[in-house]
């Protein structure tokens, strides 16, 4: 059976950013199982906007800081936020262009998944190399990802392991790769902790080459006790021993069914789910097309039940109303302000999302926000909405019949309803002041 109207709006807004009418009217030609297929056939899995010319620098070693005037490091401070707004225009502008929306999306996961922050690891080339690892694998394979993040350098100086030896292990990071990354909380001992950090031991980036390396000066080699298991565990072992345990899949299971299905997992469904996941040997892929075909995901009661991020709502916007993205520092502000900073998440549980997104004064700014995004005033168009109506793909605002627009737009039915006797742009603006459009 062909998709519907709302059943095509609700899959391209959860698969991606939203769609417009021509957008959902291509995926109506298409039964479930072909719309699910055609957003997993992803012909490449790298970004398709040049990156900042500066990513394959090298962060300044130690001994040349120490050489450093005052105006040395006031101007080295201000190079680095430069660079970080720059990496920051740099993924907004693949966001909001890319043809792969799902890829995106699934990136935007695992950024808030596998934590790191410029705030901590301060060298923007690094949170640069580890978005195109995180986009690499995005729907590949899980277990190919954890092993690679676990020896990325900006990972490897966020959670510290570049500080780990064997005299003094630190636990930081064998803590949030059982509770975050994989378990989840209460499903590990302490012990499990204070032993796999023996085994992460001596694992650090050579800051003169920018390459994961084990010093073996530092690891310890001893026998360690793991899940109940014995052996002369390297970090590897770890994490291969990690992904053995059952609890990974449902973990992981869980926490994609609340980005793309609801708040509250069914847990029939998961373990179902799950249980094909590990005979897949992780395939994100594999997950995403089970996930996205269950019953639950396409259910009416379903549709709008889930809050926009700050991200998504902003680069939904910018899509559907086909806004300009010259100057993408506006859009970075706007984010930050109602609650998400790309590449600065507030701690290594990153964003906590869903009603969380949500308070008075946040709804506020997303409101105001939004008009000035729709009237052009921060992005450049100071003609508004009347000078858009000519913009090529936002056509169908002022073209299409009202109701059309509407569900376009939002969700679910707006709380106000609308006035028919208001002009378009009157119309276009209470729809995206409506407390549903925050909805996907």
């Amino acid at each position: 059976m062909l998709l519907t109207y709302d059943e095509a709006r609700h899959f391209l807004s959860r698969t991606g950013f939203g769609g417009t009418p021509d957008e959902i009217h291509r995926f109506m030609t298409l039964d479930r199982r072909a719309a699910v297929a055609q957003v997993l056939a992803i012909p490449t899995n790298k970004a398709r906007t040049p990156p900042p010319t500066w990513i394959h620098r090298l962060p300044p070693l130690p001994h040349v800081r120490k050489q450093w005037s005052q105006r040395d490091r006031r101007l080295f401070h201000e190079e680095l936020k430069t660079h970080g707004q720059e990496l920051k225009a740099w993924w907004y502008h693949e966001l909001i262009t890319t043809p792969t929306p799902l890829l995106e999306r699934m990136t935007l996961f695992w950024h808030t998944h596998f934590t790191s922050s410029l705030h901590k690891v301060r060298w923007p080339p690094f949170l640069h190399q580890q978005n195109v690892l995180l986009r690499l694998y995005a729907v590949g394979s899980f277990g190919t990802l954890l092993h690679a993040m676990a020896k990325n350098p900006a990972m490897l100086l966020y959670l510290d392991t570049q500080t780990n030896r064997r005299e003094h292990p630190n636990e930081n990071f064998a803590r949030e790769l059982f509770e975050l990354f994989t378990l989840g909380e209460g499903h590990y001992h302490e012990q499990d902790i204070k032993e796999a950090a023996r085994a992460f031991s001596g694992w650090h980036v050579d800051l003169r080459t920018g390459v994961f390396r084990v010093d073996l000066r530092q690891y310890d080699g001893g026998s360690k006790v793991v899940f109940g298991k014995t052996g002369r565990f390297e970090g590897d072992d770890i994490l291969s021993l990690t992904l053995e345990q059952p609890e990974v899949a449902r973990h992981l299971v869980g926490k994609l069914w609340k980005e793309f299905v609801s708040d509250q997992p069914d847990q029939t469904e998961v373990e179902r789910l799950a249980e094909s996941f590990r005979r897949s040997n992780y395939d994100i892929s594999s997950l995403l097309n089970d996930l996205l075909l269950i019953p639950q995901f396409w259910a009416p009661e379903n549709r709008g039940s889930l809050i926009k991020s700050p991200v998504e709502l902003l680069v939904g916007t910018t899509r559907l109303f086909n806004l300009s993205i010259e100057d993408a520092s506006h859009l970075i502000g706007a984010a930050r302000r109602i609650g998400q900073d790309l590449f600065d998440p507030p701690n290594v549980k990153g964003w906590p999302g869903g009603m969380r997104w949500i308070t008075t004064s946040t709804l506020l700014d997303r409101t105001q926000i939004l008009h000035r995004m729709i009237r052009g005033h921060e992005l450049g168009h100071p003609q508004g909405m009347g000078g858009m109506q000519q913009r090529h793909g936002v056509n169908w605002l002022t073209t299409e019949p009202l109701d059309l627009v509407q569900a376009t737009l939002l969700a679910l039915p707006p709380v106000e309803p609308l006035a028919s006797e208001e002009d378009r742009a009157q119309i276009v603006h209470q729809l995206v002041s409506d407390p549903v459009y925050h909805l996907k």
